[in-house]
């Protein structure tokens, strides 16, 4: 689904009647009415259809939001005066005589296929309805999941007001579906530990922000931090044994996740990017171990950053352990997709290996690209076996690298596209692969931070970078290869189908946020992620543009100030992004006076 073909299909607010509520993401469809406030009874109940009963997840998610709904007692913060300060809400159940006829006291909740899997293409689509004079709240869907959206929006629609009643400020009808399938963000538990709960905090405002593909690049050449069975040695690459993730550590995030509408990808790199626990079972299948890494020496460049390590190609051990692990993981995560890595093949790194180099001796005619060919036709047919409806995701490199790329690799891998934006995009759909979109000029959100190699002589200059003496890493931009940090502005304008032919718009499955975690872990992940990933959640759920086709950027900055607050008191530590001045005065803080400029 595609930016051009729907774009008349994005939100349409009738807005008859001013309302404080601006859910995020932004439905596709919402209209509100105006013959006044529904009041919302404090006992308010969940109805299931007869063949959803047993529907744990949907009851489950319920209580958890009329929880929140209960104890926040919600009223939006970008409003013209203060938020006033009530009274805690005092326990224990009104006296019924205190409900209105006309109160909402019941949510009946029709759900179509309550079997439909979490899985890749399951439908999410949702309708949610609150009429005037009816008690009911109407909430139609296909599957759980977007039952689960629907409850999600709910959430967000009933506030408090002045009289510290419940509320839904008008009559609403929403008719709402994602635009794409895959909406995520990426954590990074290989450079820096995250630990299960701040993974958990990370799913809650996935949830909030109806993100669904958790991509979890697990391990790096760093450390290894899964505990496998078959290998228990592997974790005596992680950091600490604190800081490993048991089999039910993993099961738990995976529940957790699938309780929220989330599904969880798990990226064990290979073949670059594979040092530390692999050498743990052999060191063999590992070339360029403990090798220096100068990014400014090419002789001696066998990896992007310390510490160097990859999967010897040729080495046919290699396989075996590989194979061992991958079985033993896709036993633990459900979804059908897979990330194999395939990212940054250092070439200088096989130099170490007297297997890829007697290969190459055999045949000179081979190359690089030959060897890149050797691994996807070796691992490739490794990762499917045994594994019926298995997808497999890579990253861009192995079709576009220009080192060392495979020749041939199947196209029924779906290809992670993270480098020169809208150029590799054009390049991998007219290929005929399936995309997902992480470009490090908008989505990664890591970027400009500085750098944090040591012993770093470029920043040894006592003045800022000018045009004739640039210098990245040291000032100026933000001091890191994909500086400059990409405020939500940055990434929710981004068109990343544009230029496309109808067809290629078609092999565009959505887009990925990547948090790399060199500069990353417990303290800082949520405000790294948070609330910009929000924006990327509306880009890929509605879009960033109206009915009629224009950029609502403008629309879009007191919805996410809400949001980020409302992110907040759920207790997602999410970032701020302006001061509170402008939170209270909207668009008081806009650059251009003309509000039209982005609507």
């Amino acid at each position: 689904m595609l930016f051009s073909s729907l774009v008349t299909a994005l939100v349409a607010a009738t807005s008859v009647a001013a309302v404080k509520v601006n859910p995020l993401p932004a439905p596709r469809e919402i209209k509100w009415g105006s013959s006044g406030p529904r009041t919302v009874d404090p006992r308010l109940h969940l109805r299931l259809d007869h063949q959803n009963l047993d529907n744990t997840v949907v009851f489950h998610a319920w209580n958890r939001a009329w929880q929140t709904i209960h104890t926040l007692r919600w009223q939006p913060a970008a409003v013209e005066k203060p938020i006033i300060d009530y009274p805690p809400f005092p326990t224990g159940i009104p006296p019924i005589e205190k409900r209105g006829s006309s109160w909402l006291s019941e949510i009946n909740v029709q759900i179509e296929d309550k079997d439909a899997e979490l899985q890749h293409g399951v439908d999410e689509s949702y309708t949610l309805e609150v009429s005037e004079g009816s008690e009911t709240i109407e909430i139609t869907a296909k599957t759980t999941w977007g039952a689960l959206h629907a409850i999600t929006t709910l959430q967000q629609l009933i506030i408090v007001n002045d009289q510290n009643e419940f509320i839904i400020e008008q009559p609403v009808t929403i008719k709402d579906a994602p635009l794409y399938p895959v909406r995520g963000i990426m954590i990074d538990s290989g450079r820096n530990f995250i630990s299960v709960p701040k993974i958990l905090e990370q799913i809650d405002g996935m949830a909030l922000a109806k993100l669904n593909f958790l991509h979890w690049h697990m391990d790096d050449s760093q450390s290894w931090p899964m505990h496998i069975e078959a290998y228990p040695e592997m974790v005596k690459d992680a950091y600490s044994p604190r800081e490993t993730y048991s089999a039910a550590d993993m099961r738990k995030i995976i529940k957790y996740a699938r309780d929220r509408g989330v599904r969880v990808i798990p990226e064990v790199d290979m073949p670059s990017h594979s040092a530390s626990g692999w050498k743990q079972v052999d060191p063999q299948m590992i070339t360029c171990a403990d090798s220096w890494w100068s990014n400014d020496v090419w002789p001696e460049h066998t990896a992007v950053e310390p510490n160097p390590g990859q999967l010897d190609i040729i080495y046919n051990g290699t396989y075996e352990v590989v194979k061992t692990v991958y079985d033993e993981l896709s036993e633990i995560f459900p979804d059908n997709w897979f990330h194999v890595g395939g990212d940054e093949l250092q070439v200088n790194c096989f130099n170490f290996s007297h297997y890829v180099m007697s290969w190459f001796a055999e045949d000179p005619s081979r190359t690089y690209f030959d060897l890149a060919q050797y691994w996807v036709d070796h691992a490739v047919p490794l990762f499917r076996e045994g594994h019926e409806n298995r997808r497999l995701m890579m990253w861009e490199d192995i079709v576009l690298s220009a080192d060392a790329h495979a020749h041939d690799v199947p196209k029924d891998i779906v290809l992670q596209a993270w480098n020169n934006g809208l150029e590799h995009i054009q390049n991998l759909t007219a290929l005929g692969f399936d995309v997902v979109v992480s470009s490090s000029d908008f989505m990664y959100l890591d970027c400009g931070q500085g750098g944090w190699v040591g012993n770093d002589h470029r920043y040894n200059v006592m003045v800022n970078p000018t045009p004739d003496t640039p210098n990245t890493n040291w000032g100026g931009d933000g001091a890191s290869w994909c500086a400059p940090y990409k405020t939500w502005q940055r990434i929710y304008d981004y068109d990343f189908t544009q230029g496309l032919s109808d067809e290629q718009k078609k092999r565009v499955l959505g887009a990925i946020a990547p948090l790399w975690s060199e500069q990353v872990d417990d303290v800082t992940i949520s405000t790294k992620f948070w609330p910009r990933a929000a924006a990327l959640g509306e880009l890929v759920w509605s879009g960033n543009r109206d009915a009629d086709g224009n950029k609502r950027t403008t629309l879009m900055t007191q919805r996410l100030l809400n949001f980020r607050e409302y992110l907040v008191a759920n207790g997602i530590g999410a970032t701020a992004l302006q001061p509170k001045y402008c939170l209270q005065h909207p668009h008081a803080c806009d650059l251009n006076k003309d509000q039209s400029v982005l609507h």
